[in-house]
């Protein structure tokens, strides 16, 4: 009776969970909806971005996703090969493992400060896609470190004893036994990573993201309209948002959709490396 209780419970708690997700997703879908147009999607903002489309928000978008994971991504990989197959499990490893773990918990609008200070003013990059791009590294990076470690410690150490007693060194046991192994569970957190940095706001606001550019950027030092901020903006402080209003659903629906594309193939991946 008391598990039958409680397999119920989890049933309604996991069905709870996936009715408030449809409920969001068919909310915006509904309202932005009638926004989404092939010039939406392919023309700039015009007439105070009451009208127009919003292609330069989307190339910028994906500039800077794609920036902070090749920030990001080797950086946190290596870094957790390093902290489970080399550094042990000493004082030092500990410390680091919280350091992490507490620099995952910090709010993005401080990396957007942290990122301003360093990147835009002692670096000189200015407010550009490279300095946007080392903000949202940053902020992905204590994910993929943890995930990495996790996807580490997964695999048997079977595997790693039999590569070692065919005789080969520590590197190749690394590089073509236990890597290509966790490297399905890896892909997890890059998943994760671009879901989070798409969506983020308060880091691209200090280092990367424009009110308004009426073309794309011609270099990394340029700045970028990006998603998130261009539907911050239409929303809270547009000169018309009543106007604008379609738009910033048009706009909510379109960044949710690119969301999913980079999800559905980074999952593509993961399931060619697991074969």
């Amino acid at each position: 009776m008391k598990q039958a209780i409680i397999f119920w419970l989890f049933r309604v708690m996991s069905f709870a969970v996936v009715a408030i997700l449809f409920s969001i997703i068919g909310f915006i879908v509904f309202r932005g909806i009638g926004a989404i147009s092939w010039e939406f999607l392919t023309s700039e903002p015009t007439d105070g971005m009451t009208k127009g489309g919003i292609f330069p928000a989307i190339v910028g978008t994906f500039y800077l996703v794609i920036g902070s994971m090749l920030v990001a991504f080797p950086i946190g990989v290596m870094s957790g090969i390093y902290m489970n197959e080399y550094a042990g499990n000493n004082f030092f490893v500990k410390i680091i493992r919280i350091m992490t773990n507490n620099l995952g918990g910090i709010p993005s609008i401080v990396f957007g400060l942290f990122g301003m200070s360093l990147f835009v003013n002692k670096l000189n990059f200015g407010d550009s896609i490279i300095a946007g791009s080392l903000t949202l590294g940053l902020l992905a990076l204590p994910l993929i470190i943890r995930v990495t470690e996790e996807a580490l410690k997964s695999i048997p150490d079977s595997y790693r004893h039999g590569s070692l007693a065919l005789g080969a060194t520590k590197l190749q046991t690394i590089g073509r036994v236990v890597l290509p192994a966790a490297f399905p569970n890896i892909m997890t957190g890059l998943i994760l990573s671009i879901g989070r940095v798409s969506g983020e706001t308060a880091p691209i606001l200090f280092t990367a993201a424009a009110y308004f550019l009426p073309k794309l950027p011609s270099s990394i030092y340029d700045q970028v309209m990006a998603l998130p901020y261009h539907l911050y903006v239409i929303a809270t402080s547009g000169t018309d948002l009543e106007a604008t209003r379609p738009m910033a659903y048009g706009t909510a629906l379109v960044l949710i959709t690119i969301v999913l594309i980079m999800n559905l193939i980074a999952n593509f991946l993961r399931r060619k490396f697991s074969k």
